[in-house]
């Protein structure tokens, strides 16, 4: 470590490095963030000179790219297009003799001849392979990974599409009774076309008097953000819940006819709606943007039900948060949610449907923040320390919809004595994987190369789940008649622990004196 030395080069995610001579070429992309690349980055190829130390720029916006040998040339691929161009700074002038500038790889004629079965067979036993070498357990789960493969080998001669060669591998794989382990993809598969329909955001009722349709609810969203955008909810539109549906882009809608067949294929436009206050009263025209999907409004609308029915039935005690993932919309959801409520005495984390992530330390973080000062001013307004935090009892809702990190944040939120889980018993799926393991047409398997155990050296969670401490099934007459048993058992339970122990922060002392115990007050003022 002694002989390195710093290159003078600005900071970057840099994902590839090669050296020629004098020079060293290097790959920066834009920084991920858990909701994708950072915004106004591109992706760029530079040259770092070591005898003059100065960098350039080569090329930006590709997306890969090989050096030559001699580092005279570079193979990059910018958007769909293959180009060889001099390794030399952008606007550096001719390279020699015969150069005329980047050019462009003519694919049009390139053709490879394919065997499909035999590529079959070789993409099983790569498939059989990589779980082999990279599964979590050496032991393979106590499977005799040598036996399986020859049992399911036999079956290749049968195969008659590459769809047949995903189920193979799944069954092949099935053999783990392991959690995580995905196939897909393919050079083959169907190409099937679907043609997707639009949604506005609301719920339609039928006026069997009339035969039209009303805009029985509007899913008001949160126009801004666009994962929560409301077609129907936007400044100066005039439309009410209540309202009349007549017709979509000048097709009159009128039972037995289904609003949704109006709206199908218009997911990338606008669309002009019509509507009036009665089924035969005054028209007008409404030209709207449809979303591709509104159950996030759906959700959300859901979520700030459960907030206000929490508050209801606490008298205003108790808050509420709910994950639906532990990815980047739990993780937005959690900020949005939590600290907005940190006035509360209790709280209700539901993760209940949570389709799993990798999150769950980062919240846990958070909720696990233990009161240990208090801080005042002038006006002796009062803040903990540490700042953002919720000091009271906690429980956490879970179902058996609840996965993958939706299994390992209630095993912790127990683990660190946050409170009781209240539900039903999670999935049970939590050996995790990396990302997806490439095959040779493109297809693709998954390898679970982690396992969590406990601190007794166990096995925890997998093919089990995690239990509730408190069992609350629902029904589907539960719901049909309105109630959510196990937020309601949540509350319930909360406000007994309040009850026995509400949280309450210490006021400041008094200003005289104004020292801690034992320390001497300033001397009065001298005569």
């Amino acid at each position: 470590m002694q002989r390195v030395d710093r290159m003078p080069v600005i900071a970057a995610n840099i994902t590839q490095i090669d050296a020629r001579d004098d020079r060293v070429f290097y790959l920066t992309v834009p920084s991920d963030l858990i909701e994708g690349p950072l915004p106004g980055e591109k992706s760029a190829l530079h040259v770092f000179d070591m005898k003059k130390r100065r960098d350039a720029t080569v090329v930006e916006g590709l997306s890969g790219y090989a050096i030559s040998a001699d580092g005279a040339k570079v193979l990059y691929k910018l958007e769909k297009k293959y180009i060889v161009a001099d390794a030399k700074a952008a606007g550096a002038g001719p390279g020699g003799a015969g150069d005329d500038g980047p050019k462009t790889l003519d694919l049009s004629r390139l053709r490879v001849r394919v065997d499909p079965r035999q590529e079959w067979r070789e993409m099983f036993a790569n498939a059989w392979r990589i779980e082999r070498d990279f599964f979590f357990s050496t032991k393979m789960n106590g499977v005799d990974w040598a036996a399986v493969r020859a049992q399911y080998e036999k079956l290749l001669p049968l195969l008659g599409s590459r769809t047949d060669l995903n189920y193979l591998l799944g069954e092949v794989i099935s053999e783990l009774s392991n959690s995580h382990t995905y196939v897909g993809g393919g050079d083959d598969l169907p190409a099937e076309r679907r043609v997707p329909t639009a949604f506005i955001g609301a719920d339609f009722a039928l006026d069997s008097a009339s035969g039209r349709y009303r805009l029985a609810k509007i899913y008001r969203g949160d126009n801004t953000r666009e994962y929560y955008r409301s077609p129907l909810n936007v400044p100066g539109l005039e439309v009410r819940e209540g309202d009349y549906l007549l017709a979509v882009d000048e097709v009159e809608l009128k039972a037995p006819i289904d609003p949704y067949s109006l709206l199908v294929g218009k997911q990338d436009g606008t669309v002009k709606l019509t509507v009036s206050a009665a089924p035969d009263g005054k028209r007008r025209d409404l030209v709207v943007q449809p979303v591709k999907n509104e159950l996030p409004l759906r959700q959300k609308e859901w979520i700030e039900h459960n907030r206000a029915l929490v508050d209801r039935l606490s008298g205003g005690r108790i808050g509420y948060v709910y994950l639906s993932d532990m990815y980047a919309v739990g993780m937005d959801q959690f900020v949005r949610q939590f600290y907005p409520q940190l006035d509360k005495q209790a709280l209700i984390v539901d993760e209940r449907w949570n389709g799993g992530g990798f999150i769950d330390q980062i919240v846990l973080e958070r909720l696990r923040r233990v009161l240990v000062g208090m801080d005042t001013n002038r006006n002796r307004t009062s803040t903990t320390i540490p700042q953002q935090i919720l000091n009271g009892p906690k429980v956490c809702l879970l179902n058996h919809y609840s996965g993958s990190d939706g299994d390992l944040f209630p095993f912790y939120f127990r683990k660190y004595g946050l409170g009781p889980l209240i539900g039903t018993r999670t999935w049970g799926g939590i050996r995790g994987i990396r990302g997806d393991w490439g095959l040779l047409d493109g297809g693709y398997i998954t390898v679970p190369e982690d396992a969590i155990y406990d601190l007794d050296s166990q096995w925890a969670i997998e093919n089990h789940g995690v239990d509730p401490d408190i069992v609350v099934d629902d029904s589907p007459s539960d719901w049909e008649s309105g109630h959510d048993v196990q937020l309601e058992a949540g509350v319930n339970y909360l406000l007994e622990a309040l009850k026995k122990a509400a949280p309450v922060l210490p006021p400041p002392p008094p200003l005289l004196p104004a020292y801690p115990p034992g320390v001497p007050s300033p001397l009065p003022p001298s005569n």
